[in-house]
């Protein structure tokens, strides 16, 4: 089987809740996923696969740059830790000249791939880890729900800061967790979004957008 052939068996295709203009290929329950994807590969220990679930800080920022395209029109956008591709799909519906998607997962590439041509938009260039590097050049980058463990969090918020000062402008989604250093960001929105209670433990969940001040 190959990878697009198990993103598509093993995934339905949908609208994402709260940003239904954007369909992906998403799983109600990302644990029977994992499992089947360790079982695919024939190993155990993988990384979750993220890519499966539209996470409450993309949704977050994805709305947000759809009711506000002139955040991304006409501009290069870097997606961090793009996962399902969300947030760059919407940042290439609101006008974004170019998009690239930070990704390390294989499976989550493909996904990229197959959920950006589900919404007729161009698949963005993939690129890995790049949190180590030099800033990518972007004039927007955007990064939704990078705030879950403690040493991404911390790299994460060293590469924001870095291009925040080389003139980018960065934004972030999340729910506020407890490694995101809300203190130092300005917020721009909140939603209360849709959840599932059996991944996240709520059927409502507070998502906001920040951006990071140069």
């Amino acid at each position: 089987m190959t990878s697009a052939q198990f993103v598509l068996s093993a995934t339905r295709l949908g609208c994402v809740p709260f940003v239904p203009e954007i369909r992906l290929h998403q799983v109600p329950d990302i644990y029977a996923l994992w499992e089947q994807t360790e079982r695919e590969a024939g190993q155990t220990g993988l990384d979750p696969p993220f890519w499966g679930v539209a996470w409450p800080g993309g949704r977050a920022l994805a709305r947000y740059l759809l009711d506000h395209p002139a955040v991304v029109a006409g501009r290069s956008i870097l997606d961090l830790g793009s996962g399902s591709g969300l947030v760059a799909i919407a940042a290439a519906m609101a006008g974004a000249v170019s998009v690239t998607a930070s990704e390390t997962a294989p499976l989550a590439r493909t996904a990229i791939g197959l959920n950006a041509a589900a919404n007729h938009v161009a698949a963005p260039v993939c690129v890995g880890d790049v949190l180590g590097s030099a800033i990518t050049p972007a004039e927007v980058i955007v990064a939704g729900d990078v705030w879950y463990e403690r040493e991404l969090a911390a790299r994460a918020a060293a590469y924001l800061d870095r291009a925040a000062v080389a003139g980018a402008h960065v934004l972030t989604g999340d729910i506020g967790r407890s490694y995101f250093p809300r203190d130092r960001y300005r917020h721009l929105a909140s939603y209360d979004l849709p959840a599932s209670k059996a991944l996240e433990g709520h059927e409502v969940l507070r998502a906001s957008v920040w951006q990071v001040p140069c």
